[in-house]
Parts: C-alpha cells; structure tokens; sequence
C-alpha cells in the first residue's frame, strides 16, 4: 500500500504525505492550514511546505478566507488526482467481482475493523512521549 502511495505521489509530482493531505483537501471541499495540519497530525510549519508543494505541482490553491482575511484556505484543484487511481478502481472491482456477496460482506467487516483498531493504535502512540 505504501509503495503504491509512493508511485501516485511520484506520478503527480509530490510526497506520499502531501498526496495524503491532498486527499484531506479533496474530501473536505476546502480547509484552512490549522485544519489541515490536525487532521494529518502535522505542525502548521510542517504543513505550509506541504501546501507550497501542492500549489507549486498545480494540484492545490490558496485563497483569502472571505470570512476572515487573516486566514488562507486551501482547496484542492478539481480533477487533482487525475486518472492515478482509475487503474486501481478497475482492478479492484475485478478483484471483488470473484467473491460472493457473503465473502465481501466478511471482507468489508473484517477491513472496517481492522481500520478502527488501526485508528485506535494511533492515538495510543500518539498519546506517548517521543522517545528520544
């Protein structure tokens, strides 16, 4: 999975976090820097090189927060990801399409949990000192 995210990242020009942080942007329709760096647990500073990459390979953009000049937001170009996932989306329909309604309904249980205790784990390690 990470290679994969590595291999999109490289085809649109940019890291594996910034694609992540794209997807955030994406999904959200817009979203200030603060915003975007709680969600994908990255210093505001961290998180303006971020931005500058994406707006730099044309895949995001800034733009005054009409409700707050103070404030940037940063929206995702539309049709940003381009066809990097269309091949994907293929190949994994054709990969569903071998098993029965049950077994995707086992496969989507187990996927779901595993995601959740993924999600859990984080917030363990987060909740950690950083050893140093």
């Amino acid at each position: 999975m990470v290679a994969f995210h590595e291999a999109v990242g490289a085809s649109l020009g940019v890291t594996a976090v910034d694609q992540r942080a794209l997807a955030v942007i994406a999904g959200a329709g817009s979203v200030s820097a603060g915003e975007l760096a709680k969600e994908i647990g990255l210093t505001p500073g961290a998180v303006t090189g971020v931005v500058d990459r994406l707006v730099r390979a044309g895949l995001a953009s800034r733009t005054p927060d009409p409700e707050d000049r103070r404030r940037l937001v940063i929206t995702a170009v539309p049709g940003a990801f381009g066809d990097a996932f269309g091949g994907l989306g293929k190949a994994m329909a054709e990969l569903a399409e071998r098993y029965s309604p049950a077994e995707q309904a086992v496969i989507a249980d187990w996927v779901a949990n595993t995601i959740e205790v993924l999600r859990e784990q984080t917030r363990i390690l987060n909740a950690k000192p950083p050893r140093r």
